[in-house]
């Protein structure tokens, strides 16, 4: 998403950097590594071909694992981002292919940051009230689920359901009952600014962490 918009996808990053370091200064974040030490463990999930591993989440944290059901994505990542694979110790660590729906994080990995950006509206509400409820034992200390997606102004209140992507985007209620069902928190949230030239909806950024 946002390929054919470079300066657009510029902003939206820098929304996403400027979100996590509000976070990070939280007390509720004090068990984490704190600026400017990296984080130790991060997700990026629903990766497709890694804009946000790439220009984003390798910046600050140590390694990452991604999680991306369409291997030809992961793929790409790897031929176009090879040195990130390199070394004893490569910064992405790990590759997982499956949906996100049939992720569950191998037993005893604790994640500082799990991070989910337009792509949680190729689950169904149950599914991703259960995909949710999972992340929480695998976060670390001080550890944060974040949500990025967009958010529908619907004048009814209700989620649009688009047939072409099988895909719905979800009000603002919807996604916080579904986070309270999934036993989660909303620490902080935020729209993203700097995006109304697309004339999209608006994107909300959500961080979470079990109640």
């Amino acid at each position: 998403m946002l390929g054919g918009f470079p300066n657009v996808s510029r902003t939206e990053l820098a929304g996403s950097r400027s979100f996590l370091a509000k976070l990070r200064r939280l007390p509720t974040s004090a068990a984490l590594p704190q600026p400017p030490a990296k984080l130790r463990l991060v997700a990026d999930c629903g990766a497709g071909v890694g804009r946000i591993t790439t220009n984003f989440l390798v910046s600050v944290a140590q390694h990452v694992h991604v999680v991306e059901p369409i291997a030809k994505f992961t793929g790409q990542l790897k031929a176009s981002h090879g040195d990130l694979f390199q070394g004893d110790d490569p910064v992405i660590s790990k590759v997982v292919n499956v949906g996100l729906d049939d992720w569950t994080p191998d037993p005893g990995v604790k994640y500082d940051v799990i991070w989910n950006q337009w792509c949680l509206g190729y689950l169904t509400d149950i599914a991703l009230t259960r995909y949710l409820r999972r992340l929480g034992p695998c976060l670390a200390d001080g550890g944060l689920i974040i949500v990025k997606d967009n958010v529908t102004t619907q004048v009814f209140g209700e989620d649009i359901y688009d047939e072409v992507d099988s895909a719905v985007t979800r009000t603002d209620t919807k996604f916080r009952n579904i986070f309270e069902a999934a036993r989660l928190k909303i620490l902080k949230t935020e729209l993203q600014r700097g995006m109304a030239k697309l004339r999209l909806f608006p994107v909300r950024m959500y961080a979470l962490q079990p109640v």
